[in-house]
């Protein structure tokens, strides 16, 4: 539960494995997934390493299965997924695996090039049959006497009177693409200028393309012409579109002859081409039951030997030496495991694990589940946390959810988000099954737990701000007494209620805001008061409590001068100015009330305005005294005003100059500590050697003198940034009332402008009304109220935590650790075949 508030303690180990074992102990540490190795061979080329082959192996079986994957997605047939984790195979059975899948290989692709061979000729006699078909039409047009002024364009004269009708004619015959048609006749009009005839008829069924598989829609057409040169041109022209031309016999009883043959030879390819599809289809239902679990086992062999690529080989070229960051809690398990590794293999050697030391950071390692997972994900957007830093995410959980809610405050939409969110969480297993590749309900399912929790916590909002959907729920009855009679109610259209009764004050609503007020014409200015102050109160609480998340981050690395210098002023600056002024809220609305006395100072009237105090403090104005009033809110607040605001100045120099001067003072402290034991051995060694050490404290010491630079100017900009970011922070949290002021009057301006009119009609027309405008209401509520604007809220909540609550204490700039995880590689291999 610890590695929740702070990341994981991480060592890093050297590893020693024998050749024999290596591969069973990675294949062991792949499945637990808590180790990262480190590349011990950075400067050695990727096709230069021991395992090189290896991986070439895998990949070119992968490419056999991505192929195998194709053909069966392009046949319709499901791929089982039993759901469960082969373990990676021994190097032994690589051999089987690569001639199970070259034997599928060749044996798909004979049967892909036999059955597009097939349906090549299929497509051939199909076109031949459909122009054997057509072109007795256009046969029998030349052949007629009123087509006279065509056979004259093409024979001539004196074609005709020698006697030469059709028959003089030369011709072919084809099938071109449909839409080439227009082109084409332009282009044999031009090319033979009008001295042939073209007729070309649509072959109504679409053929199919054995090359690609897809619908083609075709023509066929006959040319008729006269002479060899115009037979030429024409064939050439044909060959340029890609029609393809076929023999057609010129006899009728040829031709009939032709085509009695091509229906019996298209008969006999269907029958051979149903048994190639069938057997195609056993073979790809076959592969389908494995194919899962085929890829698991490749890219698992894939990933070992990768990593084995990253270790180096000792001299005597029999033991593999890697260096790898594990948890420190869970090296028991790393032995553990690596033992069974090494059982698995056969070897007699066990495995050694050497714990190092190192200077370099550590990786940051959050254990997660799947409720904090979503959250800690929230966090390493913004910066993975430096190595055992306070981690956000535990308060976040918290704070993150309640932030948003109190932007979002409506019960009704809070229950919309609820309801989604708990969907998710109640159908979590079923849904995480489907592995959808829709990026949107990727990231709402991510974070369903975030969903829901800040629905639940939208529902309390709401019901303290007793608003469901613009309205009210009067579930204790309202609390204030009308003292006005009936004829000054119905004369008069506004009217103020009167707060000073016995019965609000001794028995007032019993939570959350009075129903009355949904009512009332002021609602918009006592809300906004009410809201504004919240917002303030909870954001110098969210703000005081980052900074002192900041202490324990001292405390655990033994900064004992960030502690009193930057956290200790840094407190003290923020109580004394704005936790003060939450305090000033308070009394406000402790000491100012609605009074049935005379008495007129602890009345509204004199309640001076929080913001004003403020202000004259900070400048040390005196404040206006109202007649009747007390000039101020409590005895001698003047002068302890002033005191604070004293403090607060002293804070700024303290954060600017304590800490610089501190390392400096302790610089030269040293300095002086090096001299004296310099001195002391020049006064043993003689003369001569008393010099030497001067002169390189000298240099050492312009190099401090840099470095003292660079600390104030950090300084410098780190106090500028507190101070003037204290204001901004504070003001930024007034985003609270701002989102919940218009998500409210957004709710009612939808209610107003659209539900409204559906609730005027009467009878059954207005049942049918009612039914419409409702389901237009409930779209734009979805819509715009609760997705819109919940991602508006969404966005700001995760700006004040990234920005106001994490700058007081969170510096991010750690990264992350990623082990070497078979679940991690396999999701990641998943998701980029999906893509």
């Amino acid at each position: 539960m610890g590695s929740l508030f702070r990341s994981e303690e991480m060592t890093l180990c050297q590893l020693f494995l024998q050749s024999e074992a290596a591969y069973a102990c990675v294949s062991e540490l792949g499945e637990l997934g808590l180790v990262q190795f480190r590349d011990l061979n950075p400067d050695v080329n990727a096709f230069q390493r021991k395992f090189v082959n290896e991986v070439r192996r895998c990949d070119e079986m992968e490419r056999k299965l991505r192929y195998l994957e194709k053909e069966i997605k392009k046949d319709g047939i499901p791929m089982l997924d039993t759901g469960e984790n082969p373990e990676a195979p021994q190097p032994r059975e690589m051999i089987d695996l690569e001639a199970t899948f070259e034997k599928l290989e060749n044996e798909l692709r004979e049967v892909n090039q036999n059955a597009e061979a097939l349906k090549r000729n299929f497509l051939e006699l199909t076109e031949l049959k459909h122009i054997l078909r057509k072109t007795q039409v256009f046969f029998d047009e030349m052949a007629d006497p009123s087509r006279e002024e065509e056979q004259v364009t093409l024979l001539g004269e004196e074609g005709l009177r020698a006697g030469g009708q059709a028959l003089k004619l030369g011709f072919v015959a084809g099938v071109i693409l449909r839409e080439r048609i227009p082109a084409f006749e332009r282009m044999l009009w031009r090319a033979c200028r009008g001295n042939v005839f073209l007729r070309q008829a649509e072959i109504e069924t679409p053929l199919e393309d054995p090359s690609t598989g897809d619908q083609v829609f075709k023509s066929v057409f006959i040319i008729f012409f006269q002479g060899d040169q115009l037979k030429t041109r024409v064939k050439k022209i044909c060959e340029g579109f890609r029609a393809t031309l076929y023999p057609c016999p010129e006899a009728p009883a040829d031709r009939r002859e032709m085509a009695m043959g091509v229906m019996t030879r298209i008969e006999d390819l269907n029958t051979v081409l149903g048994q190639t599809q069938d057997h195609r289809h056993r073979v790809l239902v076959a592969a389908a039951k494995n194919i899962k679990n085929w890829f698991v086992k490749v890219r698992k062999i894939k990933a070992i030997y990768h990593t084995l690529n990253l270790f180096n080989l000792d001299v005597t070229q029999k033991c593999l030496i890697a260096e790898c960051w594990v948890p420190v809690l869970d090296i028991e398990t790393i032995q553990l495991a690596l033992r069974r590794g090494t059982e698995r293999s056969g070897s007699s050697v066990s495995p050694i694990l050497n714990r190092m030391e190192t200077f370099e950071d550590p990786p940051t390692y959050n254990r997660t589940n799947k409720f904090t997972k979503g959250f800690q994900a929230l966090i390493d957007a913004y910066g993975v946390a430096s190595y055992r830093e306070m981690n956000p995410a535990p308060y976040t959980i918290i704070t993150f959810p309640f932030l948003f809610a109190v932007m979002f405050g409506d019960l009704g939409h809070g229950l919309i988000m609820f309801l989604f969110g708990g969907w998710m969480v109640l159908k979590e297993k079923p849904l995480a099954a489907k592995k959808s590749d829709n990026e949107i309900w990727n990231i709402f399912f991510g974070g369903r737990y975030i969903v829901f929790l800040m629905g639940l916590f939208s529902m309390y909002t709401g019901f303290i701000y007793n608003d469901v959907f613009s309205k009210s729920l009067n579930i204790f009855g309202s609390h204030w007494n009308i003292t006005y009679n009936f004829t000054t109610v119905h004369s008069n259209r506004a009217l103020q209620l009167n707060p000073n009764t016995t019965e609000y004050e001794q028995n007032p609503y019993p939570i959350g805001l009075d129903p009355v007020w949904q009512l009332a014409e002021n609602k918009i200015i006592f809300l906004n008061s009410y809201k504004m102050k919240i917002s303030i109160i909870f954001g110098v609480l969210h703000m005081l409590f980052g900074v002192i998340v900041g202490l324990w981050n001292h405390l655990y690395f033994k900064k004992r001068i960030n502690i009193t210098c930057e956290f200790i002023p840094q407190i003290i600056f923020l109580i004394v100015l704005f936790l003060y002024m939450v305090v000033l809220m308070f009394i406000k609305w402790i000491k100012y009330h609605a009074t049935l006395s005379s008495e007129i100072r602890p009345s509204p009237y004199c309640a001076p305005s929080v913001l004003i105090t403020f202000i004259n403090m900070v400048l040390f104005n005196k404040p206006v005294q109202l007649k009747g009033c007390d000039k101020w809110m409590y005895a001698g607040q003047d002068g302890f005003q002033k005191f604070l605001v004293v403090v607060a100045v002293i804070c700024i120099p303290w954060m600017l100059l304590a800490k610089p001067i501190t390392l400096m003072r302790n610089a030269k402290k040293q300095h002086y500590q090096l001299n004296n034991h310099g001195a002391e051995n020049g006064d043993v060694d003689g003369s001569v050697g008393a010099v030497q050490p001067t002169g390189g404290v000298q240099g050492n010491h312009k190099e401090e003198q840099e470095d003292m630079t660079e600390v104030f100017i950090h300084q410098g900009i780190h106090t500028i940034e507190y101070v003037l970011g204290s204001v901004s922070h504070t003001a930024s949290y007034l985003r609270l009332w701002a989102l919940s002021l218009a998500h409210a009057q957004l709710s009612e301006v939808l209610w107003a402008m659209v539900m409204r009119n559906g609730l005027t009609w009467e009878g059954w027309v207005g049942g049918i009304i009612l039914w419409i405008i409702f389901a237009f209401w409930a779209v734009l509520t979805v819509g715009i109220l609760v997705l819109m604007e919940g991602l508006s809220a969404f966005l700001h909540t995760l700006r004040l935590h990234w920005v106001e609550f994490q700058s007081k204490f969170y510096a991010g700039l750690g990264y992350s650790f990623q082990p070497f995880s078979f679940e991690i590689i396999l999701d990641a291999a998943q998701s980029t075949a999906e893509d």
